[in-house]
């Protein structure tokens, strides 16, 4: 079955079925400027507000505002700060705010202009402002046009665990532009690829294999299939709401190196791993994890790892213990009576929900210590010969 469509030479647009709450994800070079004319056709209220970041600001505010008012809406704009720490209570009171003071209805829209953050901080407030109001995401970033302005979820973070406030709140259309990837910091873009490799694991292998051999390219920007990496990343996440729209099934799959991953950002505090770092690290590891427990061969784990590195990014777990880092994964959404419910890869393309103890674990744990003070071992030795070579 296929789930995108071409429209014309460059418009694609994938399909997100779920009966009245259904919307398509339009990618198309150049899409900012049409924003107003898009929106309008969804539309006759007149009170559009745009949630956006001081940095998407910069760059891209001004052309939206023009394109929403030549459409005939009323639009407003709420700046935020930067980064994680912005998913936060206190920023969304500050965005409800600005809706009552602005007397938004209903029927008014709000526009998230920007990443992952900003998606989701729109959307939550979306979901309960009055009860529920239309949004539309304008995602611009990778990890927010492949991954997170896509299926309903929203929410902010807590302190002691990611998205553990929140609501599914359905977009009414998601509009990708890749042209604001130009504008993406390389960091940004780099940590963007760990969920485009998430879904060739878990859905797709003839994709997976694509992405080995295009990898450097893409993480270089060299790649002319940056388009389709995008709509084939969208078109497996759609095809998996669109059968689980709520998560109580096979929607689960799509936390695939979330588990650890998460748990990685909330030891952080937010700030030390970006999203689609620690989810570099969290796949590796819960392959890693996977062989451990019998579920898979040693090859998937080399295989991830291999890629994981030629996108840039990282392997290794940074230096936590066993006890904070259960506690972490305990605060997950996912976690039920004491065990963690993880994804865990079988080979590529294909993964299982499954529950992992905490005795597993923590000997998996013991084991990735081990390895690292052998791999640290091996690294001392080489430099104490070449240094013995150097005094002679």
């Amino acid at each position: 079955m296929t789930w995108v469509r071409m429209v014309g030479s460059s418009e694609q647009t994938v399909s997100v079925r779920l009966g009245e709450r259904s919307y398509e994800v339009t990618l198309q070079q150049g899409l900012l400027a049409t924003v107003g004319t898009r929106i309008r056709q969804l539309t006759n209220a007149r009170k559009v507000g745009i949630i956006t970041d001081r940095h998407v600001a910069r760059h891209y505010l001004k052309g939206v505002l023009r394109s929403l008012r030549a459409a005939d809406f009323h639009a407003t704009a709420i700046v935020l700060p930067p980064g994680e720490p912005s998913k936060s209570m206190p920023t969304v009171e500050r965005i409800l705010d600005h809706l009552a003071k602005q007397r938004f209805e209903r029927g008014s829209f709000l526009v998230a202009l920007g990443g992952g953050v900003v998606g989701d901080l729109t959307g939550f407030a979306a979901a309960i402002y009055q009860r529920g109001i239309p949004f539309v995401q304008v995602p611009t970033t990778l990890v927010a046009q492949v991954d997170s302005s896509v299926g309903g979820k929203t929410g902010i973070d807590h302190r002691l665990g990611k998205n553990l406030i929140g609501a599914f709140h359905q977009p009414r259309a998601v509009l990708v532009d890749p042209q604001t990837l130009e504008t993406l910091p390389r960091r940004e873009w780099i940590a963007g690829l760990a969920e485009v490799i998430k879904y060739g694991v878990i859905a797709d292998q003839a994709f997976f294999e694509f992405l080995e051999r295009s990898m450097a390219d893409l993480a270089a920007l060299r790649s002319a299939d940056i388009i389709r990496v995008i709509g084939r990343s969208c078109e497996i996440k759609a095809q998996i709401v669109s059968e689980d729209e709520r998560e109580s099934d096979r929607r689960r799959i799509l936390n695939y190196g979330h588990t650890i991953g998460h748990a990685l950002e909330v030891l952080g505090g937010y700030r030390s791993l970006i999203h689609g770092e620690a989810v570099g690290i969290g796949m590796v590891q819960e392959a890693n994890l996977s062989a451990h427990v019998g579920l898979c061969s040693s090859n998937v784990p080399e295989r991830i790892r291999s890629i994981v590195l030629s996108a840039g990014l990282s392997d290794v777990m940074p230096r936590r213990t066993f006890r904070s880092l259960w506690s972490a994964m305990q605060h997950d959404k996912k976690a039920i009576g004491g065990q963690v419910i993880g994804v865990w890869p079988v080979q590529i393309g294909s993964v299982v929900i499954q529950k992992i103890g905490r005795e597993t674990c923590a000997e998996w744990f013991r084991g990735l210590h081990v390895r690292r003070s052998d791999q640290g071992a091996t690294h001392q030795s080489k430099v104490v010969r070449k240094t013995r070579i150097a005094r002679r």
